[in-house]
C-alpha cells in the first residue's frame, strides 16, 4: 500500500487524466519523478457529511473492530485540514436490506434473522449507533461562534464514539445490499432527518467483505436449491449481477468451475439493479459533482475465479476468495468487490479503494482521510517538490461538468506582474508537514466561485 503522505503522487501524468473531462491542461514531465495532483476549490466549505455503509454479514466481525480500533487515524488525518477538524456529520448504516429490492415489495424471507436470514426491508438504511453515546442518530461535530468552540452531540472522544458506532454487529443478511442500502439513507429523509446537508460534500465510504447484490426485486431469493437459479446462497448476486468477457459472458458460463477475467458488472441482469443507477442517483444530489467522494475498503478484485466448495455439509459452486489474512482469532476472508469496485470509478479524482485483508486498517483509513482532505481543498504539497520546480496551474470553471472551461496560469514572475500567476511558498503555519511548502494564486479579482484550482506538480521519487 502507499504510504499516505504520498497518496496522491500518481507514476504518470497519463494516469491523472484518464478521469478528467475534456482536460487541456499543459504537461509536465512526469519522467523527472512522480506527479502530484491537486484540486483546490477557490469557494471554502468545510461542511462534510460522511456516510459508512458496513456490511454487517456473519464474517464481519473482525473487521469491523479493525475499523474501530483504527479509526482514530482517519480523524487525525482530517484534524490536519486547515482549520482543523471540518464541520461533520457521520453515519452508519448496515448493507441489511432484508428482502426488498429497488421495485415491488419485500420477497418471503429466507433463513432465520439474526443468524444470517432476510426478511421484509431489513435495516432499510436507517442510521444506526449501536448505542454509542450520541444524541440523534449521526455524530455532528462543528465549529461554534467562538474561536475552538466545537458543538457536539455526543459524549468523549469522537474516534471513541464511532469505534462503538462501527460494531454494528455479524447477523445481518448474507445477501448484502450496500448500495441499495447507501441509497435509501440518503432519499429516507424522514428516518434519517437532518444527516444531509444541502451546502455539504458527500462521502459514502464502504467497508465490506463481499461485493454488491442489490436486487431489483426478491425473485433472486426464490427459494429451492435444485430450480434454475441454483442453490439459495450468496453465489447468485455473482452469477446473475456479474459478466466476464474471458469465461463468464452469461449466467451458464459464470455457473462454471475456473477463473474468469475482464469481468464487469451485468447491466442486463433480471435480478439485480443496475450499478449505473446508484452512479446516477448519487451524482444528482449535488448540483456540483465534485462535491461526491466514494471509497470502498473490501476485497481485491482479483482474482476472480469460480470454485466448489462445502457450504452448508454440501459440495456447491460459490466465488473463489480474492483474499485472506490472520485475524485476531482466525483467517479472514474476502471476496472481488466487482460491481463496488465499478461504481467506485465512475467518480473520478473522488475516489479511492484498498483491500480489507490486512490486519491494521489504519492505512486503507488515512488513505480516505487523505482524499477528503484534497476534495475540501489542500494546498499544501505533499511530496518532496522536484528541482527545479515544475508545475501545471489551470483556473477550471464549472468543474467535472459539460460546460468545463479552463485557464491556464503562469507561474509568477519575481514582481507577479501578470495576475492570476501561481507560485510556491513556504507556510509552516497552513502547511505543518513535508517541506511546508503551498502552492499560492495571486490575483487581481476573485475568479467565479464555482472554480477549482487543479494543478500537476512534479515531485521526487521516494
Amino acid at each position: 500500500m502507499r504510504a499516505a503522505s504520498s497518496m496522491f503522487a500518481f507514476v504518470g501524468l497519463a494516469a491523472l487524466l484518464t478521469g478528467c473531462p475534456d482536460r487541456t491542461i499543459s504537461e509536465v514531465n512526469p519522467q523527472q519523478g512522480r506527479v502530484e495532483y491537486k484540486d483546490i476549490p477557490v469557494t471554502v466549505n468545510r461542511n462534510i457529511d460522511i456516510l459508512f455503509v458496513i456490511d454487517d454479514s456473519g464474517s464481519m466481525a473482525d473487521k469491523q473492530s479493525n475499523l474501530a480500533s483504527n479509526f482514530p487515524n482517519f480523524v487525525n488525518v482530517l484534524n490536519t485540514i486547515e482549520g482543523g477538524l471540518p464541520d461533520v456529520h457521520i453515519g452508519v448504516i448496515t448493507s441489511d436490506m432484508g428482502t426488498k429490492g429497488t421495485e415491488g415489495t419485500p420477497a418471503p424471507g429466507v433463513g432465520t434473522v439474526g443468524q444470517g436470514g432476510c426478511a421484509n426491508v431489513g435495516d432499510d438504511g436507517k442510521l444506526t449507533t449501536s448505542g454509542a453515546a450520541v444524541t440523534g442518530a449521526f455524530i455532528s461535530d462543528i465549529r461554534g461562534t467562538t474561536p475552538g468552540e466545537r458543538i457536539k452531540n455526543y459524549s468523549g472522544d469522537l474516534a471513541t464514539v464511532f469505534g462503538t458506532m462501527a460494531r454494528v454487529g455479524a447477523t445481518g443478511c448474507g445477501f448484502e445490499q450496500h448500495l441499495w442500502s447507501m441509497q435509501r439513507a440518503l432519499q429516507n429523509v424522514t428516518a434519517n432527518p437532518g444527516f444531509l446537508r444541502p451546502d455539504a460534500f458527500l462521502a459514502v465510504i464502504f467497508i465490506a467483505d463481499e461485493d454488491d447484490c442489490s436486487m431489483t426485486n426478491g425473485t433472486l431469493l426464490a427459494a429451492g436449491d435444485t430450480g434454475p437459479l441454483g442453490p439459495l446462497t450468496s453465489f447468485r448476486c455473482t452469477r446473475f449481477g456479474v459478466t466476464c468477457a474471458v469465461g463468464g459472458a452469461t449466467p451458464d458460463q459464470m455457473n462454471t468451475v475456473g477463473v474468469k477475467d475482464q469481468c464487469a458488472p451485468n447491466e442486463n441482469s433480471q435480478y439485480l439493479a443496475k450499478v449505473s443507477g446508484f452512479v446516477t442517483y448519487l451524482k444528482g444530489l449535488k448540483s456540483d459533482p465534485s462535491k461526491v467522494i466514494v471509497a470502498g475498503i473490501m476485497g481485491t478484485t482479483e482474482p476472480f475465479t469460480i470454485e466448489t466448495r462445502q457450504i452448508n455439509n454440501q459440495n456447491q459452486i460459490a466465488l473463489g476468495r480474492s483474499c485472506t489474512y490472520q485475524g485476531s482469532g482466525s483467517l479472514q476472508v474476502a471476496d472481488p468487490p466487482t460491481r463496488i469496485k465499478f461504481f467506485l470509478d465512475q467518480f473520478p479524482n473522488r475516489s479511492t479503494f484498498t483491500t480489507i485483508c490486512q490486519p491494521d486498517l489504519s492505512g486503507g483509513l488515512q488513505q480516505i482521510a487523505q482524499l477528503l482532505k484534497t476534495a475540501l481543498g489542500n494546498p499544501c504539497i505533499e511530496g518532496n517538490l522536484a528541482d527545479p520546480i515544475d508545475c501545471s496551474v489551470s483556473d477550471v470553471a464549472n468543474y467535472l461538468k459539460p460546460n468545463q472551461n479552463e485557464v491556464v496560469l503562469p507561474q509568477c514572475d519575481a514582481t507577479a506582474s501578470v495576475k492570476p500567476c501561481w507560485q510556491i511558498k513556504k507556510d509552516a503555519a497552513k502547511c505543518p508537514g513535508g517541506d511546508n511548502f503551498v502552492l499560492d494564486i495571486q490575483r487581481t479579482q476573485a475568479p467565479p466561485p464555482d472554480t477549482h484550482v487543479i494543478a500537476y506538480c512534479v515531485t521526487e521519487p521516494e
